[in-house]
């Protein structure tokens, strides 16, 4: 959601269409530099919340981070992820999802090792903090790492805290990067392996996309639900699966101001649910 005129309107906005939960940036996405919270807006976000009765209400960090790069952006990377962790903090979000970032041609390997490395020092330099940071699955775009369900598992085994540590599974990402989930057969073998990589509570949320691109394209284009090339069995698997009927879900699909897509796709959704007899 938008928080355009302020970050407690990204509430308001969620509330008009009957969200339960929301994903907000809470700073520009493609900038570095960004001014410190205001004491008056940081009460108005918690009111607001409060208020609209959403929850879990998380945050998506700053494109620009790059964790496995290790070039001259690396400490940078390290601060500006600080700064989004003590921000969500501030407000009372549960998590930052986190995009790992890109070895920039020095390998899987080492750009796992500066990632794990990275993430175990902003754990260390945020001790009081209460919020997570959420690693997301990405399309395996260029030397992006995250790709791999291995990666996922390397990550996890090798953060010192995992109480500081959860998983976000972006549905279009995961079929971007080459898992097939467009059958109930696919599915269940995808989510084996996913589980069989990290365990099943360390997936804290959801980013439910279709995809315009095929199996394995490695692109990372969202589409509406049931409208691209994953198709609606993947969505309504997930939506009937017991073992995360608790984990929030979010859209990230292409949307316009007046958000009726928005509505559309939840409504596609909800309709997916079978609720037990």
């Amino acid at each position: 959601m938008s928080i355009e005129g302020g970050l407690y309107r990204a509430l308001e906005r969620g509330h008009s269409i009957g969200c339960t939960t929301i994903q907000i940036f809470t700073r520009n996405s493609t900038r570095w530099a960004t001014r410190d919270l205001l004491q008056d807006e940081v009460l108005q976000f918690r009111q607001t919340k409060t208020i609209c009765a959403i929850d879990p209400v998380f945050s998506h960090c700053s494109y620009l981070i790059n964790l496995a790069g290790g070039n001259e952006f690396y400490e940078k990377s390290i601060a500006g992820l600080i700064t989004e962790v003590l921000r969500a903090d501030t407000l009372g979000l549960s998590f930052v999802v986190l995009h790992p970032g890109a070895h920039m041609g020095s390998g899987e390997n080492e750009g796992l090792i500066r990632t794990v490395a990275a993430i175990n020092q902003v754990i260390e330099e945020t001790p009081e903090a209460k919020c997570k940071i959420v690693i997301e699955n990405t399309a395996g775009q260029g030397s992006c790492i995250g790709c791999k369900l291995d990666h996922l598992g390397y990550i996890w085994k090798h953060i010192k805290k995992k109480t500081r540590l959860g998983f976000c599974i972006d549905t279009c990402h995961l079929f971007a990067s080459g898992y097939d989930i467009r059958t109930e057969g696919t599915y269940r073998e995808t989510f084996q392996r996913l589980t069989d990589s990290i365990p099943v509570e360390s997936i804290l949320a959801f980013h439910l996309n279709d995809s315009k691109k095929p199996l394995g394209a490695c692109v990372d284009r969202h589409e509406h639900i049931g409208k691209g090339k994953i198709g609606r069995i993947a969505f309504r698997c997930l939506m009937n699966d017991d073992r995360f009927m608790q984990v929030p879900k979010v859209l990230e699909t292409p949307k316009g101001k007046d958000l009726a897509e928005d509505v559309v796709n939840l409504r596609t959704l909800r309709r997916l649910h079978r609720p037990r007899p």
